[in-house]
């Protein structure tokens, strides 16, 4: 848990001491970890909307032989608005949704949508177990899992799915729980 800065935060999956504040953040409280998902785990959707684009370049050879030039364009705006909403929400999707590790407690913030954000957070004493599982082969081969952090009975558990590096995650919050 040295204090190792990384150079450009604001696309990295798995960031140590990152230099940003957070709302509802503490005085004398300091992110210690920045987690989101494993940019290789974005690929599905990317690749779906590079698919998209190719078949409404294609479909445009095919109508321009029965539909007007206007008819084309509306067609094309609207296709292509189509596609670059579903790759602008998935992109705020891997983007926004974080786990935030602090030297006091754990947030999961997750959007759903544009509208609703849920915002679990935990203390670090209220952490009873923690669970980093990597699963396959890709998984395996660019280092990313999940961790399961397990509360009390009566609180909430938390969650952090595709994360990179799960197990270095994992010691570092145990590190936490030790102090």
């Amino acid at each position: 848990m040295g204090k190792n800065k990384n150079n450009n935060q604001l696309f990295l999956s798995f960031c140590l001491n990152p230099d940003f504040h957070f709302d509802g953040q503490d005085v004398d409280e300091h992110p210690i970890l920045l987690l989101r998902a494993h940019p290789i785990s974005q690929i599905p959707w990317l690749i779906n909307g590079l698919f998209f684009l190719f078949f409404l370049f294609f479909l445009n050879f095919f109508l321009s032989k029965y539909l007007k030039f206007y008819q084309m364009i509306f067609i094309n705006f609207f296709g292509l608005s189509l596609i670059f909403s579903y790759l602008c929400f998935n992109f705020f999707h891997w983007f926004f949704n974080v786990g935030i590790i602090t030297n006091k407690r754990i947030l999961d913030i997750d959007f759903y949508g544009l509208v609703y954000k849920e915002t679990t957070i935990i203390t670090l004493d209220k952490v009873e177990d923690i669970t980093a599982k990597v699963g396959g082969f890709f998984s395996s081969f660019f280092d990313y899992g999940s961790i399961f952090i397990q509360t009390a009975a009566t609180e909430t558990n938390l969650e952090f799915i595709n994360i990179p590096k799960p197990q270095q995650a994992a010691k570092i919050i145990n590190q936490l729980l030790k102090r």
